[in-house]
């Protein structure tokens, strides 16, 4: 199954359709999105092969599914760590540092002194609003997941990336590519330079929603929020 892909402005405008006729909270689509890249993540690192996981924040929405994936990530049984050097003053991305801080969840504040005592990196620093140019204090995060050796997931695109036309032509973020990416709602035209384990999670559209924006909703088995994406059905 082929799956089609939504650009930014559609992805923007689901978002808000999904809070208004669709009648999520912002919290609940935060909660389904990083309990998606969770499940992901289990798949890609199994316990055995190394618990510790490293999730860098950014400051708008696509952190605070980081935060909520780490939360589960604990309870699974993996040690997360949390980089989030620019915390939002809004209530709920503070109760969802408070809710890791009450689990004793580490946070540090050098991503590249970290990255030396981790088994896997979960990429949650820009979603598929970002443009223009990477701002302090990101861009020695970026350059450290473009050089690393250790596998990193990507929460709904590879930061740096355009969510249009895939990663920077040169510079920085040019040559990030990172190990899997897990697209939420629906892919986005950049998938179609991405070469990584793809996965698609998000499962609370409705067929209507789905329809109304000419996508497909994959077909999620059991209680999975994830479907896993082959190379050959991502490109369209």
């Amino acid at each position: 199954m082929a799956l089609k892909t939504i650009g930014a402005k559609a992805a923007a405008a689901l978002d808000q359709e999904l809070m208004s006729t669709g009648a999520f909270s912002i919290d609940q689509l935060m909660e389904l999105a990083g309990l998606a890249v969770s499940q992901a993540v289990y798949r890609l690192q199994p316990l055995n092969n190394g618990q510790r996981i490293l999730v860098a924040c950014g400051p708008g929405n696509n952190g605070g599914d980081g935060l909520v994936a780490a939360r589960h990530l604990f309870h699974y049984g993996f040690t997360p760590t949390v980089f989030y050097p620019k915390r939002s003053k809004n209530e709920l991305y503070q109760r969802l540092a408070k809710q890791l801080e009450d689990l004793d969840v580490p946070f540090v504040d050098d991503f590249p002194a970290a990255m030396k005592s981790t088994d896997h990196v979960v990429d949650a620093i820009f979603g598929f609003s970002f443009s223009g140019e990477v701002r302090e204090p990101f861009p020695a995060v970026i350059q450290a997941l473009q050089e690393t050796k250790l596998p990193v997931t990507s929460v709904d695109a590879p930061s740096s990336w355009d969510i249009e036309n895939g990663p920077p032509k040169t510079g920085l973020g040019s040559s990030f590519m990172p190990t899997a990416l897990v697209s939420l709602t629906a892919p986005k035209p950049l998938v179609n330079h991405f070469t990584g384990r793809h996965f698609v999670g998000g499962r609370f559209v409705s067929p209507s929603i789905a329809k109304k924006y000419n996508f497909e909703v994959p077909p999620y088995q059991g209680v999975d929020q994830v479907v896993e994406i082959e190379s050959s059905e991502q490109k369209l």
